[in-house]
């Protein structure tokens, strides 16, 4: 699972998504800190490819699930949908497509949301480059932009700044590439390269100012829990404790 998993509703509720087999599902609380609901397919009985599940909030607090689902004999499409309220269903699967026009699933998806309301969703291409597809505002999808890179692994971390401009992370052999927006709309643009020992699948990234983002990752070398800002270097925080994606989130102290 890729993003953020665990979401607040607008409405005081929780909702958490996880992928099962060949489904995604989604439980939500009744009520804000009461009782949960049983977990629900999301879909109805439209299959899924077993290979990632990624999620993302935007700004009006709406959750948006990209997957990839099967369209034949080795071949898959990517397929959106958008989760507006705890407690009503999301929307059905809806196709986002292929970054290479067509073909097998190509790498796990990750999934941002600008300020405009408006997902943008990555996912790794046959190159082994980056590649994003963009909702248009008035529905519908942008063409898919390749946004250049190599040797990408699996499971990028896709964020939103406070300003609503979109960045990326991938890790590749050796290091992370950043991808970032310099307005909105624009193609996010493959900037610095942090050299460092990424343990591949442990990315987390989150906002923490108006313009910048931070990524979160385990050092495969030593273990160590590190954050790193791009224009600085990796601060190592903890010793990790195993594998898999770090969890993250924000909060305020003394102001």
């Amino acid at each position: 699972m890729i993003g953020d998993w665990l979401l607040l509703g607008r409405d005081g509720r929780l909702s958490v998504y996880l992928p099962s087999g060949d489904a995604a599902l989604w439980r939500a609380e009744r009520a804000p800190a009461g009782p949960w609901e049983a977990p629900r397919r999301i879909g109805g009985d439209q299959e899924l490819h077993p290979g990632g599940l990624a999620a993302g909030r935007g700004p009006d607090g709406y959750a948006h699930l990209v997957a990839w689902r099967p369209t034949g004999a080795g071949r898959c499409a990517l397929v959106h949908t958008t989760h507006f309220r705890p407690l009503l269903a999301p929307l059905d699967w809806q196709p986002a497509g292929h970054p290479n026009k067509q073909g097998d699933r190509t790498g796990t998806p990750a999934v941002a949301v600008d300020a405009q309301g408006r997902a943008h969703v990555f996912v790794r291409n046959g190159g082994g480059g980056m590649s994003m597809v963009a909702q248009q505002e008035k529905g519908g999808w942008e063409p898919w932009r390749d946004l250049k890179g190599r040797g990408v692994q699996e499971s990028p971390a896709a964020v939103t700044t406070d300003s609503g401009l979109v960045q990326l992370y991938a890790p590749v052999e050796g290091g992370i590439l950043h991808w970032s927006q310099d307005k909105a709309g624009a193609r996010p643009v493959l900037g610095e390269r942090l050299d460092a020992a990424v343990r591949p699948g442990t990315l987390r990234a989150l906002a923490t100012s108006a313009e910048h983002t931070t990524v979160y990752f385990t050092d495969a070398g030593t273990g160590e829990l590190c954050a790193w800002r791009p224009g600085g270097k990796p601060v190592p925080l903890v010793a990790a404790v195993g594998p898999g994606p770090v969890a993250a989130v924000r909060t305020v102290i003394d102001g």
